[in-house]
């Protein structure tokens, strides 16, 4: 695996997403600024860790699928449908 690659894109997919800026949040009295929780990922010699979750190591379908979607410059199929707006 090419982690330089990996982090390049993952670095160019979060400034897409708007990285470091600040979104409206409405609430009861008004509204206020609040950062999105980023999701962390972690990368091992022999596999990753998305958020909270298990490790997946890089044999694992998913997995591939996964980094696949990274190294074409996309953001991961698996997450788009709790996170429509990029994270």
């Amino acid at each position: 695996l090419d982690f330089d690659l990996i982090l390049e894109n993952i670095k160019d997919l979060n400034s897409l997403v708007g990285e470091g800026i600040s979104q409206i949040e409405h609430t009861p009295r008004g509204a206020r600024l609040r950062r999105p929780e980023p999701l962390p990922l972690i990368l091992y010699r022999n596999g990753i860790v998305v958020g909270h979750g298990a490790f997946r190591p890089y044999q694992h379908p998913a997995t591939q699928q996964w980094l696949q979607d990274i190294l074409d410059g996309y953001f991961p199929s698996e997450l788009q449908p709790h996170y429509p707006d990029g994270v």
